[in-house]
Formats: structure tokens, C-alpha cells, sequence
């Protein structure tokens, strides 16, 4: 009898040892206040179709997805697999082409004109124009007029199809010579464009590497930010892997008043699982 009265609180106290250590439940996108899309180009692996992928984010959680260059995909497949799943295609890229020489705006007009097609039948209502890698015998002035010029020439293209342009900076630590790397110019442009349908894909990557001061710029330009993404710093990986306190960044984002979706084009260290836990932990 005396053994078995030891025994009992000995098997209780291993009981609540047990549960307070348990392995916490994995978070859900319901638990987050931030909405995400997957960058199909950098998660998974690159040989797979991308149907295949927008199945592998949807067995994941997500419910959006985004992707890079159109031409050589298969979008009937993409938007088949799309509309089955419920998934929403956020935005693409539509153009890469330079454009600082002025010389192929004639070829930028009929390929936007082409990009809206697909933009509808993805249901997309973005699409991400790059075209500013630096071109030798311009002067950066002359590129970036050549590029402005571009862009008011299809404006009025995007405001009678409801497609959204989202020009994207990139950064020069590791995305070569460019005229657009940070914010400041982008917004220029954006201001002189003055359209609703041309906006900046804010990359936080890239602001980080080009500017630093990321809340600062990102509120002095708000008024010309059209979409956001994100990978942690160094290294291009998920939230959580670098030197980015998403969790205050993404707040802040929340509290300006920005309800739409995020793309997380960034790799996975780890397993995509692992990846989209340390995501969701570190988002607002």
C-alpha cells in the first residue's frame, strides 16, 4: 500500500513533465495575420512542372502562388491546376528585356500586350516588369527616361485591362549592373507615370541590399508600392534564417494598411515544411 502511494505522484509528475515538453503544434496560416504566395521559381525543385508545384503549395497551406518568366510554361496547364486547386496565381513576370536604350519600345508594347492575355486567363491581376539591366553607350539619365517612356506607353493598356505593371528594382551586391536598384528611383518613375496600373514590386531582398532603412523608404514610397516580397538576408532564404526581424517588418506593413498578398520568392534552407514553420514564425 505505502509502495503504491509513492508510485502514484511519481507517475503523475511524469505525466505533466510530458505534456509541458510535448513538440508544440505546427503553426497554420490561420494563425497569422500576413497572407503569402509561394514563389514557385525558387521553392522545390527547378525541373518540376510547375503544375506540379502549385500542388505542392496547396498540400503545404498556401493558397496563392507566384512565378517568373511565362514563355516557355505551359499556362493552360497553370491555369487548369489553378482553378482546380482554388489557388490564386498573384502575379508573373511579364518582361526582362533592357529597356534603357529607348530602342525596343515598339517590342515591350506588344509584349505587354501579350503578358495581359495570360494575365487573364490565370485570373492574375499583376504582373512583374523588370528591363533595367544597364545597357553600355547610355547614359543612366538617358536609361532611365528610355525606361519611363516605356512605361507610359503601355499605361493606358493596364488601365483598360485592369493588369497591374509592378516594376521590380533589384540590388547590386548579386543581381550584376542595373539602373533600378532600392526604391528611390522606382518611385520617381512611378510619380511620373502617374497611373494606377503601373506600381513597384517592393522586394524587401533587394531594398535590404541596396538601402537598408526598410520601413523608412517603404512609407516615404507607399503611395507606389503595388505588391511586396521577401527573403531574409544574407543568403536569399525564409524569414528566420538572417539578420531581418520580419516579425516587427511585417507588422509595421499590417499597420500601414497593406492587405494584400506577400510572395516569399526566397530559397528554403531546409525542407519546404521547415521552411514554411520558420516563415509563419517569424510573420505578423
Amino acid at each position: 500500500m505505502f509502495r503504491r502511494f509513492l508510485i502514484l505522484p511519481a507517475l503523475t509528475a511524469l505525466l505533466v513533465t510530458a505534456s509541458l515538453t510535448a513538440a508544440p503544434a505546427p503553426l497554420k496560416f490561420s494563425d497569422v495575420k500576413t497572407k503569402f504566395a509561394a514563389n514557385l521559381a525558387l521553392w522545390w525543385d527547378k525541373k518540376m512542372p510547375l503544375p506540379e508545384k502549385i500542388e505542392k503549395a496547396h498540400e503545404l497551406g498556401f493558397d496563392a502562388v507566384e512565378f517568373w518568366a511565362y514563355g516557355k510554361e505551359d499556362i493552360d496547364a497553370i491555369a487548369a491546376t489553378s482553378k482546380r486547386l482554388n489557388m490564386n496565381v498573384v502575379q508573373f513576370t511579364a518582361w526582362g528585356k533592357p529597356l534603357g536604350s529607348g530602342e525596343n519600345i515598339d517590342e515591350f508594347e506588344a509584349g505587354i500586350k501579350e503578358a495581359i492575355g495570360v494575365a487573364h486567363k490565370l485570373g492574375a491581376k499583376m504582373m512583374t516588369v523588370t528591363g533595367h539591366r544597364w545597357v553600355e553607350g547610355y547614359t543612366l539619365e538617358q536609361q532611365l527616361a528610355n525606361y519611363t517612356a516605356a512605361l507610359k506607353r503601355v499605361a493606358p493598356l493596364c488601365e483598360a485591362a485592369d493588369v497591374m505593371i509592378i516594376i521590380e528594382p533589384f540590388n547590386p551586391v548579386d543581381h550584376g549592373k542595373n539602373t533600378l536598384n532600392g526604391s528611390q528611383a522606382a518611385v520617381l518613375i512611378c510619380r511620373e507615370v502617374n497611373s494606377p496600373m503601373i506600381k513597384i514590386n517592393w522586394d524587401f531582398y533587394h531594398m535590404q541590399l541596396s538601402e537598408g532603412a526598410l520601413l523608412t523608404y517603404l512609407e516615404k514610397g507607399y503611395d507606389q508600392m503595388g505588391y511586396l516580397q521577401l527573403a531574409d538576408t544574407p543568403g536569399r532564404f525564409q524569414p528566420g534564417t538572417g539578420e531581418l526581424n520580419y516579425r516587427n517588418i511585417l507588422k509595421a506593413v499590417h499597420e500601414m494598411g497593406y492587405r494584400g498578398y506577400i510572395g516569399v520568392e526566397c530559397r528554403t534552407q531546409g525542407t519546404p515544411e521547415a521552411a514554411l514553420q520558420q516563415l509563419l514564425e517569424n510573420a505578423y
